[in-house]
C-alpha cells in the first residue's frame, strides 16, 4: 500500500472534532509515508486533511473536475493537482491512484464516491480495501442501514463484512495493510441482489 484515497466533506461540519480527526489522519498518512489522494479542494475537511499531510511532509495528489475548481476552490499548494473534465473521470482517476479508500464525515459527495467503490468491489471491478473512519458515531446510522440491507436480503454477508468501520487510525491502517480481497466467486451476485 503506497497511497490512500480519502473522501470527505467540502465543509467542516458542525463540530470541531471533525476537523481534528481529518488533520490527524492527514498527519498520520504523511508519517507513514503514504500518499494522500483526495478531491483537490482547499476548503472544508478536504482542505484540512490535505494541509495536515503537506505540513507533515507528505505527498498529496488532488483530483478535481473543471466545474468544481471554483466551487471547491482548487488547492494550489499540492504535490500534484489533476484537473479532469467530469465527476466520472474524477472517481475513475482517484480509483487508479488510490490503493485503499477511507471516508471521513461528509455529505452526498462523500457517500457517492465511497459507495461507488463498494459497488465496484461487489461487482468484481476492484478489490481495494474500503473503510469508514468514524468520528463520534457520525457513521453509526449508516452502518445500521447496511445491517438492515443485509437482514432484508439486499446485501450479502461477505460484502458487509469486507468493510472496516471504526474510530482508531492505528486499527484502520493495520486492517488496510492486511486486507485480503474476497475470492472472485464470493463477489458474484445472486439474481435477487441485482
Amino acid at each position: 500500500m503506497k497511497s490512500v484515497c480519502v473522501y470527505c466533506g467540502s465543509s467542516i461540519g458542525a463540530r470541531p472534532v471533525y476537523a481534528q480527526r481529518a488533520a490527524a489522519l492527514g498527519r498520520r498518512l504523511a508519517d507513514e509515508g503514504l500518499a494522500l489522494v483526495y478531491g483537490g479542494g482547499n476548503v472544508g475537511l478536504m482542505g484540512i486533511v490535505a494541509d495536515a499531510a503537506l505540513a507533515a511532509g507528505g505527498e498529496v495528489i488532488g483530483v478535481i473536475p473543471e466545474q468544481l475548481v471554483g466551487w471547491e476552490v482548487a488547492h494550489e499548494g499540492l504535490t500534484r493537482l489533476e484537473i479532469v473534465a467530469t465527476m466520472h473521470e474524477r472517481k475513475a482517476r482517484m480509483f487508479d491512484l488510490g490503493d485503499a479508500f477511507v471516508a471521513l464525515p461528509g455529505g452526498f459527495g462523500t457517500l457517492d464516491e465511497m459507495f461507488e467503490m463498494l459497488t465496484w468491489r461487489q461487482l468484481g471491478l476492484g478489490d481495494k480495501p474500503c473503510a469508514f473512519l468514524d468520528v463520534d458515531g457520525y457513521f453509526a446510522p449508516l452502518m445500521g442501514m447496511l445491517d438492515r440491507m443485509l437482514q432484508q436480503g439486499f446485501l450479502r454477508a461477505e460484502h458487509r463484512n469486507d468493510l472496516w468501520h471504526g474510530e482508531d487510525i492505528d486499527a484502520l491502517l493495520h486492517w488496510m495493510r492486511h486486507h485480503r480481497a474476497l475470492p472472485r466467486r464470493d463477489r458474484k451476485l445472486h439474481k435477487d441482489q441485482r
